[in-house]
């Protein structure tokens, strides 16, 4: 049994995801570099600093990296402002609170966007705590997003709710189980073999089957 909640927020409470596979198409072009965009969009849930050398390779990391990454920023602020909530994104994180769990909303983006994203959705009412890419060293696969999120709250289990495979390889390293909503496109089939031990559509299906799972109640 869980006493945490943690909450992945891009493409799991906000709809950023095609926002971001275009700002990185757009960011790589700008070096002379087009790939496909299904394959940035197979590679959301990994933070930047994984997600050049996926698509790229180790040398365009090495050589072009940073300016790749200073580049999506520049693409992807304009889309800011079109970016909406998921329907239900907030009456889930409140319905999660009140059953007693520590609620952190994780993210790995800069503080900007966080920020902007947590009004959008009233997150600062809600959770306990929340992250940005000041947090963390390494972002998803990796899984210091996760540590990080259960020791801003002094939780000792957690339950990750995320949209890509990458939260719930993350959240796995450190035991830490995952349900998944397909709000980032992946396959009901890709988040189970990735790890996710329950798997919704959307939000609301999530919310609607709170009672008898692990967000049930919190242990504390």
């Amino acid at each position: 049994m869980a006493d945490t909640a943690i909450f992945d927020v891009d493409g799991t409470l906000v709809d950023t995801n095609y926002q971001h596979a275009l700002a990185w198409y757009r960011a790589f072009r700008r070096h002379d570099i087009t790939p496909a965009v299904w394959r940035i969009h197979r590679a959301l849930g990994m933070g930047g600093d994984h997600l050049v050398t996926a698509i790229a390779g180790e040398d365009v990391e090495a050589e072009q990296g940073d300016a790749l990454r200073a580049a999506w920023t520049e693409e992807f602020e304009p889309m800011l402002e079109e970016i909406q909530p998921f329907d239900g994104a907030r009456g889930l994180i409140e319905d999660v609170a009140s059953r007693g769990f520590r609620l952190v909303l994780a993210s790995s983006g800069q503080k900007a966007h966080v920020e902007h994203f947590l009004d959008l959705i009233g997150g600062r009412d809600v959770a306990d705590a929340w992250t940005t890419a000041d947090d963390v060293d390494a972002t998803k696969p990796d899984p210091d997003l996760v540590g990080v999120a259960l020791e801003k709250v002094d939780g000792s289990s957690g339950v990750m709710i995320g949209d890509s495979v990458w939260d719930a390889v993350a959240a796995g390293k450190l035991d830490v189980p995952t349900i998944a909503v397909r709000t980032g496109g992946f396959s009901e089939e890709e988040l189970r073999d990735a790890g996710a031990f329950r798997v919704y559509d959307s939000l609301r299906e999530l919310r609607d089957n709170l009672d008898g799972g692990p967000l049930a109640r919190a242990t504390r």
